[in-house]
Parts: structure tokens; C-alpha cells; sequence
């Protein structure tokens, strides 16, 4: 047959030949190209999710970016700040006070109130810009009203750049303020709504560590730039803050709209097209049903034509939890003196007895890195170990701190041992806030609300943050002259302690949970304790960090 032989072996023995085409040779080559199929098919699938992964942390990092305008202006704040104090936080030939403030002040001949004004306008602005922006991105979009902001930013910008006056500086400002203000507010709202479930909490604290960027930039350029001429340099240093809005022009093309939003349009096409694009793991079919399902109830409250804003002035007992969680986790944010700590830090540092400005620097950098670095471990943590333990190390880490630090002024004086533990619990307070309380804030307000509610609810729970970020720091100087510096921080250290207990009441872990699941968490609040990750879990995240 010229397939099968008959030989013999050497033995006397009679065996098999199989010829080249032999059906075996033909198994073993199917079984080889299917291994090679699914082999291959595996391969193709990890090259899948690696682009999802990368697809969806562009989106957060371009949708971060406005954030680090808030960060910008916040280091102008802390440059008046220091103006106040007669603190110089860089050694050049202009004096007192680092930042663009002192260029302006001398260039445009503005008063010392028309400069506590022109900085601390940028706060109550910026409130009044994420107010109004939860209602804008209900109607445009979360995607347009992230471009929405880069341009009203930019548009203030350029204007502040040019300047020719006081009034005219004024105008730029109020419109940067609308514009941050605006992109603060829909960062986490839109980040939250097109992660993935296992991803959401790293990707939603970017907004934070952007801010601290923002910081960061401000240091930069105000080495960078202090050496030219007063007319210039203030102007070249307020344009600088124009790139990262420039760049979210760039954005728009590669960045999606919200799932979530385009479901509330009845764009379901659309938001399925989207999910397959940031969804890994996660069965596209079931999550587009949950969403779906959610906005379907939102209709239905439509056609009773109940307003959001009625809804969230009257709300149901499960909103009512949601609100006292977001609201108040944004008010024990700033309330817990976090702002006052970093703005503050160089006249706590005088008062535990530094005289030397090299040293000054030196500590007032400290609390900076070290504020950074721990919201990058954070970001690692808060999918791993849930958000409610780093919570709890945070908040408890922020006590002690504070206590410390408030006991360390008011008894120990100007020695060494003082000044070494003023500058470790300025430093602990700020690493305990940034691996909790800073990002997990802005995820927590970002996850817990309902669809047709979470932007306008994520608006309000950032004018409170705002408004009580303002009282701290235009309280902080009048306390600390009325009860002494470490009076005050024993007054921030009783509020922390407050956040603990707060923390533990009101805040349930979302880790794992879809948005709409843990919309569901709030209907029965009894169930929290026996479903959720409690005080002896962050016992053990301490132990094995």
C-alpha cells in the first residue's frame, strides 16, 4: 500500500513500517498546529488586555490634567503665604517670598490687599466652577467638560499673562478659578466611570498626585524664571501654567466618553463600543445591563419630574447615607488642618525652634517629597488592600501625628529632640494623609452615588472641600496667635481623631465593586459590617508594612 511495511527488526521479529504520510505522523501535526492555535490565541489575548491597560491609564492621565492647574495655584497660595511669614523659600536676590507674587506686586504696584485678594480669589472661584460644573457635565458630557475647562483655563491664563493692570490680572484669574474648578470637579467622576472594577481606586487617585505635580511645577519654574526681568518673568511663569491644558487638546482625540453618560443619552451602542475598550477582565454584556438597569430606574424618577437638585435638598434614606458619606468625607479632608500643615510648615518649623533659612528649605522640601511619594504608594494600595483600612491607617496615623506635634510645641521648646519631632510628625502627617485621606476622598465621592446624581452630588462634595480648605487657611495664623500654634494642632488632632469614628461608621469598602453594586451597599446599611474589610484588617496592613 506504500503506507505500511513489513520488517524485520534483527531479531527475528516482525514490525511495523509506517510510511511518511502515516495517520499518526497526521494526529500528532493537528494536535501541534492546535497547541500552536491556542498558544497563539493566549499570546493575542495578553496583547489585548496590555492595550486596554494602557488605553484606559491614558485616559486617567490626560483626564488628570487639569489637576495640576489646581496644584500650580496652590503653590502661589503657599508663596503668599510665605510672603506673610518673611519666610524665603529660595535663595535668589528677590527677597522675601518665592513665587510670581512678589514679580507682580513690583511690576504692576498692586497693594498687599489687592495681593491676598488676587491669591485667594482662585478658592472661592474654583468652588463656584465645581458647583457648576456637576450640571454642565450632565449635559454635555464628562469628556466635553474636561475640554470645557482646559479652554476657560486657558483663555485666563493667556489673559493674566498679558496684563496690563491690576483689574485686567483680576479677570484672567476668575476665569483660571472657573476653569480649575471645572476640571477638579470631573476628574475623579469621569476616571470612575470608565475604569475597569479591579483598577478604579489606583486610577482614580491620579487627579491627586497631578496636583501635587502641580506643586512641583510651580517650584520649577519659579527657579527657572526668577533671574528675568520683573516685567517678565511673573508673566512667563503664569503661561507656563497654560501646557497641561494645551495637551488635553491632544486628549480629545484618544480619550472616550463616559459609558455611563452615553447610557443616560440612550446611546447604547455606544457605550458597549467604549467598554470593550477599557474592560478587560469584566463581562462587557452583563456590566452594559447593571448600567443600563441603573439609568433605567433614573427614568422612571424622570417621569415624576423630580428635579436632581429636589432629590438631593430631600433625599431618600439610602441618599441621605450617601451624602453624609461623600459630603463629610470631603469636610474631614481639609478639616483635619492637612492644608495649614503644608501652607504652614515653615512657621511650625521656626516655632519648634529652626532659625537657619537653608534649613527651613530643607524641611519645607521634606514635607513636599515626602507628601508625593506617598500617594504613589497609595495608588499601588488601594486596589490590593481595599480602601477602608488604608483609611483607617491613615486617619489613626493623622492623630497621632497631630497629637504629637501639638504636644511637641507647646512642652518640649527649641531643643533638638523638638525640632527633630516637629519636623518627623509635619512629615508623618503628611505620609499618613497622602496613603488615605487625600486620594481616597476624591474615589470614595466619585463611586458611591447614583448615575443620574453622581455628578452634581461628586459638585457639592467639592464646594465643601473647598470652602472648608479656605476657613483653614485663612484661620490658621488667628488661631495660633489666639491658642498658640500647638493649641491649634490640638484642635486639628481632636478632629481627626473624629474622622476615625467617622470612618468607621459611614464609609463602606468599595473595593471590587462595580458602581452600580455598591449603589446597592447604601439601600441596606446593616449589611456593611459583615460584607466589608474592618479595623483588625489595617491592624495587619501596619503589621506587614
Amino acid at each position: 500500500m506504500g503506507l505500511v511495511g513489513v520488517q524485520e527488526n534483527g531479531k527475528g521479529e516482525m514490525a511495523l513500517s509506517l510510511g511518511n504520510k502515516s495517520k499518526y505522523k497526521r494526529m500528532d501535526s493537528e494536535l501541534s498546529d492546535e497547541f500552536d492555535d491556542e498558544a497563539s490565541n493566549h499570546y493575542n489575548e495578553l496583547e489585548r488586555k496590555k492595550s486596554i491597560r494602557k488605553y484606559v491609564l491614558a485616559c486617567a492621565i490626560f483626564a488628570s490634567l487639569n489637576n495640576v492647574l489646581l496644584g500650580y495655584g496652590k503653590f502661589f497660595l503657599f508663596a503668599l503665604v510665605a510672603s506673610k511669614l518673611r519666610i524665603s523659600l529660595i535663595c535668589t536676590d528677590v527677597g522675601v517670598m518665592s513665587g510670581a507674587i512678589i514679580f507682580i506686586q513690583e511690576d504692576l504696584k498692586i497693594s498687599e490687599v489687592q495681593e491676598e485678594v488676587l491669591v485667594g480669589i482662585l478658592s472661592i472661584i474654583s468652588l463656584l466652577g465645581s458647583l457648576a460644573g456637576g450640571r454642565t457635565s450632565d449635559i454635555i458630557g464628562r469628556k466635553w467638560t474636561i475640554a470645557f475647562a482646559a479652554v476657560i483655563f486657558q483663555i485666563g491664563a493667556a489673559i493674566m499673562t498679558f496684563a496690563p493692570s491690576f483689574q485686567i490680572l483680576m479677570i484672567g484669574r476668575v476665569l483660571a478659578g472657573v476653569g480649575i474648578g471645572f476640571g477638579v470637579m470631573i476628574a475623579p467622576v469621569y476616571i470612575a466611570e470608565i475604569s475597569p472594577t479591579v483598577d478604579r481606586g489606583s486610577l482614580t487617585s491620579f487627579p491627586e498626585i497631578f496636583i501635587n505635580l502641580g506643586i512641583l511645577l510651580g517650584y520649577v519654574s519659579n527657579y527657572a524664571f526668577s533671574g528675568l526681568s520683573v516685567h517678565i518673568n511673573w508673566r512667563v511663569m503664569l503661561a507656563v501654567g497654560i501646557l497641561p491644558s494645551v495637551f488635553i487638546g491632544f486628549a480629545l482625540f484618544i480619550i472616550p466618553e463616559s459609558p455611563r453618560w452615553l447610557v443616560m443619552q440612550n446611546r447604547v451602542e455606544d457605550a458597549r463600543s467604549v467598554l470593550l475598550k477599557t474592560n478587560e477582565n469584566e463581562d462587557v454584556d452583563e456590566r452594559l445591563s447593571e448600567i443600563v438597569a441603573a439609568a433605567g430606574m433614573s427614568n422612571g424618577e424622570k417621569n415624576e419630574e423630580k428635579t436632581v437638585w429636589r432629590e438631593l435638598l430631600s433625599p431618600s434614606p439610602p441618599l441621605r447615607r450617601m451624602l453624609i458619606t461623600g459630603f463629610g468625607i470631603q469636610c474631614f479632608q481639609q478639616i483635619t488642618g492637612i492644608d495649614a500643615t503644608v501652607y504652614y510648615s515653615p512657621e511650625i518649623f521656626k516655632e519648634a525652634g529652626i532659625e537657619n533659612k537653608s534649613k527651613l528649605l530643607a524641611a519645607t522640601v521634606a514635607v513636599g517629597v515626602t507628601k508625593t511619594a506617598f500617594i504613589l504608594i497609595a495608588t499601588f494600595l488601594v486596589d490590593r488592600v481595599g480602601r477602608k483600612p488604608l483609611l483607617y491607617v491613615s486617619t489613626i496615623g493623622m492623630t497621632v501625628c497631630l497629637l504629637t506635634l501639638s504636644l511637641t510645641l507647646g512642652f518640649l521648646g527649641h531643643g533638638q529632640l523638638g525640632i527633630a519631632l516637629a519636623v518627623l510628625c509635619v512629615c508623618g502627617n503628611v505620609a499618613f494623609f497622602s496613603v488615605g485621606m487625600g486620594p481616597i476622598c476624591w474615589i470614595l465621592t466619585s463611586e458611591i452615588f447614583p448615575l443620574r446624581l453622581r455628578a452634581q452630588a461628586s459638585a457639592l462634595g467639592a464646594v465643601g472641600n473647598r470652602v472648608c480648605s479656605g476657613l483653614v487657611a485663612m484661620s490658621f495664623l488667628s488661631l495660633s496667635r489666639t491658642i498658640t500654634v500647638g493649641g491649634t494642632f490640638f484642635l486639628f488632632a481632636l478632629l481627626s481623631a473624629l474622622s476615625v469614628l467617622f470612618a468607621y461608621k459611614c464609609v463602606p469598602e468599595t473595593k471590587g465593586k462595580s458602581l452600580e453594586q455598591i449603589e446597592l451597599l447604601f439601600e441596606n446599611h446593616n449589611e456593611w459590617q459583615g460584607s466589608e474589610v474592618e479595623m483588625g484588617d489595617s491592624e495587619h496592613l501596619v503589621q506587614k508594612a
